[in-house]
């Protein structure tokens, strides 16, 4: 929680005279069983209607101070936590996109977005509750006994009795609680992933007709969640009971002493009233401050979870804000491995390779050979366990990375549109990028034809996810916005998969022709997408058991070989050309 506080630091008024006027309203609250012993003894014991009204009339004034107080302290609280939370939100936000890919790997996306919703609203929430009872429950507690003390010393005994035990009760109720809302928290993030994946993978599940079971897989997930709460309730709920029950044993033995106390003289009956008023009082507050303890230990659970997030060192960025001009060579690979931090084995091994600025670059394997993980280790997504990677002769690690991926045009293999305009998807790259650089990039991904066709071209609605654009179309789209602004280096990673052989064949065509001076990374399970490639690098679980061009690899490299020749034959069995 200490390393949230920060962000109080804008809220110090709020902070002290919130709790300030939560105190006055709590004075008044003593005041008001004196005021009414006062009239018991002074107003209806001697008859007195004018001294009755006039205390009812302070009453009256106590009353309206305390509410002007109250309302005072809410204000102040609300301004302070809703400020604070936007503030945590702002930055947590900020911080998330700072990490690097194995930095959200480590935690989980959907973990991510449950403690930046719930687990803030958590916290935004404890802030505001401590601003408005931290200093009153324990105040009135403390208030209520000296109150006790000053009317009768011996009968407070009692107070010194009750108090303890209801304060065990309290301790080991909080001590059986705390572990559990932890343990609900983690419960909620299963929940969330499994609205994430079920949302996003929709037609997946329609399509295998598998809603019932993932209904029923959802359904335990929330189950448990119940399951914890209900747990944590039941616990919970033997708080309110059984302090009362003391609470109520207390006042009893208040007033059988205070009734002997009166027989002697030695207590009014307006005192004895007020001494019961003080005594349900001080039982109110310490249920209330078993609430708050609640409320702060689930602050507190959700606190840490947000300081694991801030704990993750954001990305590596080095210093160097521009390319050796000197070089000609735009990636050098120099034996390079790579292991992802959950993996024991390596995805990559020993890869060495160069490739000369406007050449182009094949990468072809079967699944898992490590084909992505190269790739995305040319942009510094991932940072190279051994070796060296070189982008126009300076290494990627001494790069700012802002400066590294502007030189980069990437194409992930999940095509992925934002909600908003076509133009607004396509100046992703470059926020200045004009209406005639980004038809260009259009027309050289192949998607021109249909963006033109909209009726409202470059400003035609881009649903969410993409979901009003078929998957080719999406993947051209994606295509054309890595184009945009003409990047040195064009990474596509198997991003043409959805295009048939005739789109695939006039955006090499027109890639050969627009893009003459970019590098081109292109990774595809085609051969024939490769066949103009000036290298063509061969993966095979993890290795680059070839390299060469299409021609040299036919002769040299056994893998490339039955991949071709699988592929023509497929083309013949279809009769595709």
């Amino acid at each position: 929680m200490r390393r949230l506080l920060v962000y109080l630091k804008n809220y110090k008024k709020e902070l002290i005279f919130g709790p300030f006027f939560k105190l006055l309203e709590a004075i008044f609250e003593l005041i008001v069983p004196v005021v009414m012993a006062k009239i018991i003894d002074n107003g209806i014991g001697r008859n007195d209607s004018g001294y009755i009204l006039k205390m009812c009339g302070l009453l009256v004034i106590l009353g309206i101070c305390g509410l002007g107080f109250a309302l005072t302290c809410q204000f102040l609280a609300a301004k302070c936590a809703y400020g604070f939370g936007t503030e945590l939100r702002r930055d947590l936000y900020k911080h998330i996109n700072s990490l690097s890919y194995s930095g959200i790997d480590k935690v989980g996306t959907s973990s991510l977005v449950n403690r930046l919703t719930n687990d803030t609203n958590t916290v935004q929430n404890g802030v505001n509750m401590f601003i408005r009872l931290a200093v009153r429950a324990p105040f009135l507690v403390l208030g209520a006994a000296v109150m006790a003390v000053m009317i009768d010393l011996r009968l407070s005994l009692i107070f010194f009795v009750v108090a303890p035990i209801i304060s065990v009760i309290i301790f080991l109720i909080m001590k059986k609680t705390v572990p559990m809302y932890k343990k609900n928290q983690q419960k909620l993030d299963r929940a969330s992933m499994l609205t994430g994946e079920n949302i996003e993978g929709t037609r997946v599940i329609r399509a295998f007709s598998r809603q019932q079971e993932e209904i029923d897989e959802f359904k335990g997930a929330v189950d448990d969640i119940a399951e914890c709460s209900v747990a944590v309730g039941k616990i919970s709920a033997i708080l309110n009971p059984v302090a009362f029950m003391v609470m109520n044993l207390g006042i009893i033995a208040i007033l059988w002493f205070g009734g002997i106390r009166i027989d002697g003289g030695s207590l009014s009956q307006g005192e004895l009233t007020a001494f019961t008023n003080y005594m349900t009082q001080i039982l109110l507050a310490l249920v209330v401050l078993a609430n708050l303890i609640i409320v702060f230990t689930k602050a507190f659970a959700s606190a840490n979870r947000i300081k694991e997030i801030f704990d993750i060192l954001p990305e590596e960025k080095g210093n160097i804000t521009s390319p050796d001009e000197n070089s000609d060579t735009i990636i050098e690979f120099r034996n390079v491995s790579f292991a992802y931090p959950t993996a024991g084995d390596q995805s990559l091994s020993g890869i060495s390779f160069s490739l000369k600025k406007g050449q182009m670059l094949g990468i072809i394997g079967g699944t898992g050979s490590g084909k992505s993980t190269l790739a995305s280790l040319i942009p510094c997504f991932y940072r190279a366990t051994e070796g060296d990677v070189f982008i126009s002769g300076v290494n990627v690690k001494d790069y700012d990375s802002d400066v590294l991926r502007k030189m980069i045009g990437y194409v992930p293999q999940k095509s992925v549109l934002f909600s908003g305009t076509v133009r607004e998807n396509m100046k992703l790259r470059n926020e200045n990028a004009s209406d005639d650089e980004i038809i260009s990039a259009l027309k050289t991904a192949q998607a021109w034809d249909f963006v033109s066709s909209k009726p409202d071209v470059l400003d035609t609605v881009v649903s969410q996810g993409g979901k009003n654009f078929s998957g080719g179309q999406k993947q051209r789209l994606s295509i054309a916005r890595a184009f945009v602004g003409k990047p040195d280096i064009v990474i596509l990673d198997d991003s043409t998969s959805a295009l048939d052989y005739a789109t695939d064949l006039a955006l090499r065509k027109a890639l050969k022709n627009d893009m003459a001076d970019s590098s081109i990374v292109m990774i595809s399970q085609r051969t024939t997408s490769l066949k103009e490639a000036d290298l063509i690098i061969v993966m095979d679980d993890g290795e680059a058991v070839g390299m060469g061009t299409h021609d040299e690899l036919l002769q040299s490299c056994d893998v490339y070989k039955e991949i071709y020749q699988s592929q023509i034959s497929a083309k013949g069995d279809n009769g595709n050309v």
